[in-house]
Order: structure tokens, then C-alpha cells, then sequence
């Protein structure tokens, strides 16, 4: 159109059959003509590639505005999965004597779905006694040789009702460890540089105080926490040959779930998500457990380990940063097995590798700053969560103390008339006691021998002499699911161990 539209409005021209053909006028006239449509169609063509052309209906047009923000919710499920451990604490005491005896406790651990609690702790457990063990005739003559005439019989308990604050009632399917009276929470202890400049003679001295306020801060326990009367009374029973068994309250045990618990589903939407995954904080803290047992005896240097974390961590501005169920990747650092001459073992861990649910992997360093555990292990964990059995200070004490009875039962009364038994009636008990407990004193007392009394004293300090010195030292373990506190890039302070 712009070619027709070019030629039309020229005023020199022609159509063909009016152009003159005659004389050199026409000549020049038929070569204007000629050349005039060429000309217009070239000129037409330039102003069209100069001019901007209209884009075609179906031609693609580049968009600078922002894509609208996704705020369409995303439907998460609320499962706590296989294998999940519920930590309950028995309520009351319960006597082990037959199958079928019911249990009742409580949850001490908040239990989490994703990024919210869906177990609140205390909710109430309800199980029940699945099986009671006979004693084998090796283990009770064993235990007769001990001055035990009522060896502890193995028991096995399961779960089977949960009880929600909400009311809710929830089936259970578990597995479930053995019980543990008393669980402490150890945390890390902080180095002092000024501390390790000290002489070894001050370091000593420092240990033996550091070992009396130990012991007096666990007397401390002892008295201040609930239950004492009942577990003053149960240690005196325990002393007797005969004595029936029970689980004391306060009693902690780990369900295992065998069967995932489904709560259902959560709304969250992509700016709640927006942060899922990003770099931890330094200084953080996750808490989580772990998926297998760790032990001094049989971990190497370079052993892969794995914990499962059990709580979301946020951000400073209450973004999910984790989720639950979230894997740490790590392994053993050092570890010692435990030697003769009463070496104990040592074990160092280190966590290198977190990665969510969704797949999100992040390269982290965390070292082990708090774990929960049973009391009469006495694990304790160094500035970098180094954990190594210690040794009470009282072994020294307590050896002794046997030696010196063992002394006095074959020394005798000096002051005995001739012809009596050379030993009086304290020395004999005493020595009996050291040897073979409450029968012990009993057999001695009854006997009035002193040499009957000199053997069962120098039995006892033997015993204790070697259970203290010349045995294989004790074993670090890291127990299954033991709830554990993990440092990322940082290290924290020391916290006083609190009982369960």
C-alpha cells in the first residue's frame, strides 16, 4: 500500500499508454516513466525498514513488570514417623512380679511434626507389663555368691494408649528399652586458659575440690528431688538377701513408635517457606537424637554416625530454618577403647552435613554440646564434646576404708581375755559387712572367729581393690536415641546437670 500510495501522489506521473513515443522528449519521458515505479518501490522499502513496524498479534512481547508472588498455601503433613522415640516417665512405683501389670506415665519430651508440637509434654501414657524373665540357676548362684539372694529378674514393657491434653485418644504400637531411674542432662564444659597454665600439683588439688562439691551438690539432688524418702527406703531393701523388685517412679523409658502417628495436615505458605533450608546461624543450637548406638569398644576413627533432629529451628525473625526430621551427617573424631588398670574409654564426635526433608544440604560444623543419659554411666563432655567416663574420687576413699577393716578384722581385739574368740563383736560385723554385705556381718557376727572375720575382710578389700584399680576400665557409651544438643559454629557454656 505505502508502494501504490507513493506513486499515486507523484505529479509526474503517467500510466504507460499516455507517455509520449515520439522525439527526444517522449525518449527521456518513456525512461522517466520506466524508471519511476522502480524508484518509488526503493524509497518505500527504506522508509519502511526506518520506520517501527507493528508487532504481529501472535508475536512475543517481553514483560519488565515482576510475576505476581505465589501465596498459594502448601499443604504439609503432620506425621511423626517409624521409628520415633516417645520418652516416658512412670508416674508411681510398679512391682515386677507377673505379666499384665499395668503402667502408667507421662510424655517429658515435647514431640514435633514438621515445625510444630503435635505431643505435648506430660500427656498421659498407658501401658502395661509384657513379660517377666525367670532367673537362670548360673546368675542366682552368682548373685547367692554376692550375699543376693533375690537376683533382679528382666522384664519387658510396652505402650499401647496415648491420652492428648485435648482429650484425644490415640492407639500406640511400640517397642520400648529398658528403663532408666535416673537420666541427667550434661552439657559441655567451658574451657578456662588460666586454668590450664596451673601447676599439676594446683590442677590436683582443684580436681580433689572440684570431686567433694560433685558429691555434695549430687547429695544436694538426692535430698531437694521428689521421691527421696521412697529411694532411701528402697536402698536400705536393697541391702536385705530377700526383696521384692520394683520400677521406681520417675522410671524413663523410649517408646519406640513401630507404626508412623498421622495428625493430620498444616497450612503454610511460600513466605512462610521462603527461608527453609538457608545457612544456619552461628551460634545455633539443634537439638535432635541419635539413629544408632556409639560406643568407644567398637567405633574407629572416620565412623559414620547419624542423628535425626527433633525440634524446627528459626531465625531471628521466626522463619523455619530446619524442619523436623532433618538429618546430621558425621562421624568419630577419636576414640579410645578402654584398658587394663582401670583406662577408661574416650569418644569424640563431630557433625558435618545437614539436610532437610525436601532434599536442602548444607555444609555445618557442630560438635556434641549436651547429651541426656543415665546417671550411673558418669559421662562427662569436654569444651570441644569430647565424652570420657570419670572415676568418682570416693574409689580412693572406699579402697581405704576396706583395707583398713581387713586390718583390723586379722589384727583383732588387743585387749580380747585368752581363750576367746580375739575379736570382738564391732570388727567382726564390720568385717562381714565389707565382705558379703548384710549376710555377710550376720555369718561374721554369729561366728565371733577371727579368722573366719580376716577372710571376709580381706575379701572385701581385694574386691575393691581390684573393681577400682586392676579391672578393664569402662566403656563410653552413646546410647540409641539419646537426646543430644548439637553446636553449630560455636561452643557454649557449661550448665549444671539436672536430674529427670
Amino acid at each position: 500500500m505505502l508502494v501504490a500510495r507513493s506513486v499515486f501522489m507523484n505529479r509526474n506521473f503517467r500510466p504507460p499508454d499516455q507517455c509520449p513515443t515520439t522525439g527526444l522528449g517522449g525518449t527521456a519521458f518513456r525512461l522517466r516513466c520506466a524508471l519511476s515505479p522502480t524508484l518509488v518501490l526503493c524509497f518505500s522499502m527504506v522508509t519502511s525498514a526506518q520506520s517501527p513496524s507493528e508487532p504481529h498479534s501472535f508475536s512475543t512481547r517481553k514483560n519488565d513488570a515482576p510475576a505476581p508472588e505465589n501465596t498459594t498455601p502448601r499443604q504439609i503433613p503432620l506425621i511423626v514417623p517409624q521409628g520415633t522415640p516417645i520418652r516416658v516417665a512412670l508416674s508411681q512405683r510398679v512391682r515386677i512380679w507377673q505379666e499384665g501389670v499395668p503402667l502408667t506415665g507421662r510424655v517429658t519430651d515435647t514431640v514435633y511434626a514438621f515445625d510444630q508440637p503435635v505431643i505435648a509434654a506430660g500427656s498421659e501414657v498407658r501401658g502395661h507389663v509384657t513379660r517377666v524373665a525367670a532367673v537362670t540357676r548360673l546368675r542366682r548362684w552368682m548373685a547367692i555368691a554376692n550375699a543376693d539372694f533375690s537376683p533382679a529378674r528382666e522384664y519387658a514393657v510396652a505402650f499401647d494408649t496415648l491420652a492428648l491434653s485435648n482429650g484425644r485418644i490415640i492407639p500406640l504400637q511400640t517397642a520400648v528399652s529398658p528403663g532408666t531411674e535416673q537420666v541427667v542432662d550434661l552439657a559441655a564444659q567451658a574451657g578456662n586458659q588460666h586454668q590450664k597454665k596451673r601447676s599439676a600439683a594446683g590442677q590436683l588439688a582443684s580436681g580433689e575440690k572440684q570431686a567433694i562439691r560433685d558429691q555434695i551438690q549430687k547429695a544436694k539432688l538426692q535430698i531437694k528431688s521428689p521421691g527421696r524418702v521412697d529411694r532411701a527406703k528402697q536402698f536400705l531393701l536393697a541391702q536385705l538377701p530377700y526383696r521384692r523388685q520394683y520400677l521406681a517412679a520417675g522410671t524413663r523409658f523410649d517408646a519406640d513408635l513401630t507404626e508412623p502417628l498421622d495428625f493430620g495436615t498444616t497450612a503454610r505458605t511460600p513466605g512462610q517457606l521462603r527461608s527453609l533450608g538457608n545457612e544456619i546461624p552461628p551460634d545455633s543450637s539443634l537439638h535432635a537424637r541419635l539413629v544408632n548406638e556409639i560406643s568407644s569398644a567398637t567405633a574407629r576413627q572416620g565412623t559414620p554416625i547419624e542423628a535425626v533432629v527433633t525440634e524446627p529451628l528459626f531465625d531471628a525473625n521466626h522463619q523455619l530454618i530446619i524442619a523436623v526430621d532433618s538429618r546430621m551427617l558425621g562421624k568419630v573424631t577419636r576414640a579410645r577403647p578402654a584398658r587394663k588398670l582401670h583406662h577408661n574409654g574416650e569418644l569424640r564426635v563431630a557433625f558435618e552435613k545437614v539436610t532437610t526433608p525436601e532434599g536442602l544440604a548444607q555444609a555445618v560444623q557442630g560438635n556434641l554440646s549436651g547429651i541426656s543419659i543415665n546417671r550411673a554411666a558418669n559421662v562427662k563432655l569436654d569444651e570441644e564434646g569430647g565424652a570420657q567416663v570419670t572415676d568418682s574420687k570416693s574409689r580412693y576413699l572406699l579402697t581405704t576404708l576396706s583395707l583398713a577393716i581387713a586390718a583390723s578384722a586379722a589384727r583383732g581385739d588387743p585387749d580380747a581375755r585368752p581363750g576367746s574368740s580375739g575379736i570382738n563383736s564391732g570388727q567382726a560385723t564390720v568385717a562381714g559387712v565389707s565382705g558379703f554385705k548384710l549376710v555377710g556381718a550376720v555369718v561374721s557376727l554369729a561366728a565371733r572367729s577371727r579368722v573366719f572375720s580376716s577372710v571376709l575382710g580381706g575379701y572385701g578389700a581385694a574386691t575393691s581393690v581390684y573393681s577400682h584399680f586392676l579391672s578393664r576400665g569402662r566403656e563410653v557409651v552413646l546410647p540409641k536415641d539419646a537426646a543430644v544438643e548439637i553446636a553449630i559454629g560455636g561452643r557454649h557454656p557449661a550448665v549444671t546437670a539436672r536430674a529427670k
